[in-house]
């Protein structure tokens, strides 16, 4: 299993387009079995992928994929923590603010229905505890580059 999750991150790695194929629409979906194949991993696995550009200016290219025999594998607990800091509205308004370019609990604190300073305080630890943001200095928040496409991934699952 190790001999297989090694050779997923080499492919991750390597960023290889997924190119599209005349089938339709799945082409993502195609591009991931041909891998799975070529590792052998018969169970499956999961593809995430996403480029973005927020309104920041910033431009964000990400993936990620994991073998499904790993997923069902793993202590689902340990994920509580990470998932719970996004289950409040404040918290996420706060995250959309700061990848908009608001980066400060001073200009955060200015918005209307954000609390006060004490509470934005608050939500902004949680949200560093769960790795959905840090401290860049100066008391400037951002989301890490490896956390902007899978909050757009949970916010695009929670739409859907």
């Amino acid at each position: 299993m190790a001999d297989l999750e090694r050779r997923l991150a080499a492919l991750e790695a390597a960023g290889r387009p997924v190119p599209r194929t005349e089938e339709g629409d799945l082409w993502a979906l195609e591009g991931l079995k041909e891998q799975l194949t070529e590792l052998g991993a018969e169970a499956g696995g999961v593809l995430f992928t996403g480029s973005v550009r927020l309104p920041s200016g910033e431009q964000y290219a990400w993936q990620h994929g994991a073998l499904t025999d790993g997923l069902m594998d793993a202590d689902w607990a340990e994920s509580a923590d990470v998932l719970a800091a996004l289950g409040h509205p404040v918290r996420l308004r706060l995250l959309r603010e700061i990848l908009g370019g608001r980066r400060t609990a001073t200009e955060l604190a200015e918005l209307e229905g954000m609390g006060t300073t004490g509470q934005i305080y608050h939500h902004l630890r949680q949200l560093t505890g769960a790795g959905w943001l840090h401290t860049t200095g100066r008391g400037r928040h951002e989301v890490p580059a490896g956390r902007v496409v899978p909050l757009l991934v949970a916010l695009s699952l929670a739409r859907n």
